[in-house]
């Protein structure tokens, strides 16, 4: 309850900044996720989010109070404050059908707004985070693909009229991530590995998460790894660039156990497509690289490979995904 109210407090005061026009300039982080970085159209096959961060310790003292509550926050964490707003979208293996295998990862469109709060020491980061907003139709993933595939000259995605059905989707994340190690060489060398575990509750998703990653540069910004949409969050839009320059690569290993996926599962009070025989256990192998050019601008490239998700899944899910950061 306190996590629920802290957030909603959040977006609270988040109105009041704006209104009373006295709102810092913060970090704009922009992502874009998709299959045909690797290959395919299917499975999930895109996603955008836009996301606002908060200069460093700034946030209203309403909220600095709710967040020294919070047994899972360090009291001497700097706290940022985030607010995104995304859209998923989710499709069978093969879109040319009008009705898709009964089996098959149904259509699904996920449009959402999150406010969150991240606490930030030397090694460690804290982020909590609520999104609301809707799956089915009222997401609109049925009219941007169809849009977007005439436009290119893309096979037309043919099987919308079996996507799940309209709910309200609410979700609650939590993640942490722990700096354990930490090395310099000459010439400006680094790297780092950084342990993260959290989870998320709702009826979008429910599971646990943990793993690990890696990185290895030259001028190695001060961040936490690239940014990644949901229902993964080991990276953070957070970065400090130490020079003018600066570069690494990553590799990253996330293991999930997942209790509930409405993507597979279906729609939560109502009849809908749903995959057979969902699994549990999925894995996800992560690299790519990130750079920052001057002490503003961070561009980011992730490939993703992923384990099944449910039994009738043909291959392994492969997909893309880019982030810009600029800290104004």
């Amino acid at each position: 309850m306190r996590c629920l109210l802290l957030l909603t407090g959040l977006a609270m005061a988040a109105v009041t900044q704006a209104d009373d026009g006295r709102m810092e300039w913060g970090t704009l982080v922009l992502e874009y996720e998709n299959d045909l970085f690797g290959g395919e159209d299917r499975y999930y096959t895109n996603g955008i989010r836009a996301t606002w961060l908060s200069p460093d310790d700034h946030v209203p003292d309403l909220v600095r109070r709710g967040a020294d509550q919070l047994p899972f926050f360090s009291q001497r964490g700097e706290l940022k404050v985030s607010y995104s707003l995304g859209q998923n979208m989710y499709t069978p293996d093969d879109i040319t059908l009008v009705d898709p295998p009964k089996d098959d990862r149904p259509y699904a469109g996920w449009l959402y707004a999150t406010v969150g709060l991240g606490s930030e020491t030397e090694n460690r980061l804290d982020r909590l985070q609520l999104s609301v907003g809707v799956v089915g139709p009222a997401s609109g993933a049925d009219k941007i693909q169809k849009e977007v595939h005439r436009f290119t000259g893309s096979p037309q995605p043919r099987g919308w009229r079996k996507q799940l059905r309209n709910e309200p989707a609410l979700l609650l994340a939590y993640q942490r991530q722990n700096r354990a190690w930490i090395g310099q060489g000459e010439d400006g060398w680094a790297w780092d590995g950084t342990p993260f575990w959290g989870g998320s509750v709702g009826n979008v998703f429910t599971q646990l998460n943990g793993g690990f990653t890696v990185r290895v540069g030259k001028n190695l910004p001060n961040d936490w790894g690239p940014p990644r949409i949901s229902p993964t969050l080991p990276g953070s839009g957070v970065f400090r660039p130490t020079s003018q320059f600066g570069w690494y690569l990553f590799g990253s290993l996330d293991s999930r156990i997942v209790l509930h996926n409405i993507f597979l599962d279906g729609n939560t009070y109502q009849n809908s497509r749903s995959v057979n025989d969902k699994r549990y256990l999925v894995g996800e192998l992560q690299v790519g690289g990130a750079m920052n050019i001057g002490l503003r601008t961070r561009i980011t490239y992730t490939h993703v490979f992923s384990t099944r998700e449910f039994s009738a899944q043909k291959g392994k899910t492969n997909f893309g995904s880019v982030s810009l950061s600029y800290r104004f």
